[in-house]
């Protein structure tokens, strides 16, 4: 009997990434942003190969199955393209990749912007609403900050 497959976190700059996974990460966030979501917009965004971007992906094999990226952004830590394939729903999986961005993060300052009806998975980790609700590309988002703390542990 084999082993279940299981899920393995990787951590790489833009250079470090092989052709085939960035290709595989592209690859997920068109299909669930782009398609799944019927957003038209150019996903590679020129900020993924930015000094002290950091691709943060659960894989089975070369399968990413969920990803985010963290980016530095002037004086702050920006995590963005939180996304999941379909199939992997339901698993834990953003849950283990912010648990990991907060570990990346540590005690600096971080933003990101929410899709409307997930703001309260990211209270869960110490971000709160620092704007109105506005739509981009036909969904509702909310503008969300963690303050700088004075230790280095996330909220849960």
């Amino acid at each position: 009997m084999h082993p279940e497959p299981h899920d393995e976190l990787r951590v790489a700059s833009f250079r470090d990434l092989d052709t085939t996974t960035l290709y595989e990460i592209l690859k997920l966030r068109s299909e669930v942003f782009v398609v799944e979501q019927e957003c038209a917009y150019l996903d590679p965004d020129g900020r993924d190969d930015e000094p002290g971007t950091r691709h943060v992906w659960l894989a089975q094999g070369k399968k990413v199955r969920a990803y985010l990226r963290i980016l530095s952004d002037h004086g702050v830590e920006r995590i963005g393209r939180v996304v999941t394939a379909p199939q992997a729903r339901g698993a834990g999986l953003a849950g283990r990749l912010m648990d990991h961005a907060m570990e990346v993060i540590g005690s600096r300052p971080a933003v990101l912007d929410a899709q409307a009806h997930l703001a309260g998975f990211y209270r869960r980790y110490g971000f709160e609403t620092t704007g109105p609700e506005y739509v981009e590309d036909g969904i509702p988002h909310v503008p969300m900050a963690r303050k700088a703390r004075a230790d280095s542990q996330p909220a849960r």
